[in-house]
């Protein structure tokens, strides 16, 4: 994920037989979507002239006379590793735009984007390493994913005891392969669970491989005829896996968040940038943990943070202070999981953290809880004029409207639960 000029990407796909080419787009969601051209079409595609009909992708629309094409981004281009060496398969990602160039308001990508080019107008850059968890259990014989493995394995425990370790090694080496700079692999805490850590960069580039990343876990777990989930907490009797957030903004060439004479090893600008994100968390939540399962995950005695605090050592804290040896100082959010969108995550953190540092807000005293379900944090979401600014109108009503419907279908369901606890007794 080096990226290539124009001319390179033409002349590489002549080269490695690479015949089919898919244009990748992430919906509001965090879903990958595509479609696929052939070499044929490339030059057509990179001229930014492949149209796309998003009316029947969730959540998007387009107005009346709106014509929308996928814009590729040249740096993206990789050819997929588990696809034939003949008539190889590449992917680019894309962002969606109108016929004048203009960013389509429903698209991720160009939201963080604009985040992005707002905060590099105040000279800042936004780099991230985001830690990803995620479970591999068994398929059944007709290949449909379950919740059931039989390992026993705790945290960096190793094989025989690790039965995922075969296809964790072969998932380092699809990743770099890719490109990918993997920092290291293990087991995490709960049976089946995993986590591979990779050295990202400037945020774009970051939510570009978390989208990679996912899509290359899934895709070398089935070979393996596992199934791998980001679900935050797929079984009730598990930790859940989350999606911690690493940050670290520089100016000037200089990490902005360090200074060795504070007793926390922060800046003032550390400092407000994490009194943004309390400020905000509520609100992004709707985004950072957007299924009604997120909330499961995120209860006293699972590991993760159910309050609004910041700490340097504690360990469950919703914001954490981290200095590695060597590194700079990293602002880690620890409540995100693999199932949000990581455009809008990236975009929603350096949002809130600019808005601290622009108010000088410093981090809040008082401890406050956490949103306890979905309905909770779309309330928080659909009143606050900040994400509205941040997001713009036209996606938040949109993505409101597609949350508010999925906590309806939810709380429609009678569960086993339910059932077990009253059927026989009321």
């Amino acid at each position: 994920m080096d990226g290539y000029s124009r001319d390179e990407i033409l002349e590489m796909v002549e080269e490695e037989d690479v015949e089919f080419i898919r244009l990748q787009f992430t919906d509001m969601f965090g879903n990958l979507k595509n479609i696929a051209v052939t070499s044929g079409q490339l030059t057509k595609a990179l001229d930014n002239e492949c149209g796309i009909d998003v009316s029947s992708i969730a959540g998007f629309e387009k107005t009346e006379g709106e014509e929308l094409y996928l814009y590729p981004d040249y740096r993206t281009f990789t050819i997929l590793p588990w696809r034939p060496q003949q008539n190889k398969v590449a992917r680019l990602l894309c962002d969606i735009g109108t016929a004048d160039g203009k960013p389509y308001e429903l698209s991720c990508r160009s939201i963080l984007k604009k985040v992005l080019e707002k905060a590099a107008e105040e000279g800042y850059e936004f780099y991230v390493e985001p830690e990803c968890e995620f479970f591999l259990f068994h398929t059944d014989d007709n290949g449909v994913p379950t919740t059931l493995t039989h390992e026993k394995a705790g945290y960096m425990d190793l094989s025989p005891v690790d039965l995922g370790e075969n296809a964790r090694r072969d998932m380092v080496l699809t990743l770099e392969e890719m490109g990918f700079n993997v920092i290291s692999s293990y087991h995490e805490a709960a049976p089946a669970q995993h986590e591979i850590d990779f050295k990202a960069g400037k945020a774009l580039r970051s939510a570009d491989m978390l989208m990679t990343f996912k899509m290359a876990v899934r895709t070398t777990a089935k070979r393996h005829g596992l199934h791998a989930t980001f679900m935050p907490k797929p079984r009730s009797d598990f930790n859940g896996s989350g999606m911690h957030i690493r940050m670290s903004l520089w100016k000037d060439g200089k990490e902005v968040f360090q200074d060795p004479s504070d007793a926390n090893g922060l800046s003032e600008e550390g400092y407000y940038f994490i009194g943004g994100l309390l400020e905000h968390c509520r609100a992004m939540m709707a985004v950072t943990n957007p299924l009604v399962n997120s909330y499961k995950r995120l209860l006293p005695g699972n590991a993760a943070p159910t309050q609004i605090s910041w700490s340097r050592d504690e360990e469950t804290s919703l914001v954490g202070v981290k200095k590695r040896r060597n590194e700079s100082l990293k602002i880690e959010l620890r409540s995100p999981d693999a199932s949000a969108n990581p455009y809008l995550v990236l975009a929603l953190c350096l949002a809130a953290g600019m808005d601290g540092i622009q108010k000088r807000q410093k981090p809040s005293e008082t401890s406050e809880k956490l949103p306890e379900n979905l309905k909770e944090a779309l309330e928080t979401f659909g009143k606050d004029p900040w994400v509205r600014e941040t997001l713009g109108d036209r996606f938040c009503e949109r993505y409101l409207k597609a949350k508010e419907q999925e906590w309806l279908d939810y709380v429609g369901q009678i569960s086993d639960w339910e059932r077990e606890q009253y059927l026989y007794r009321i």
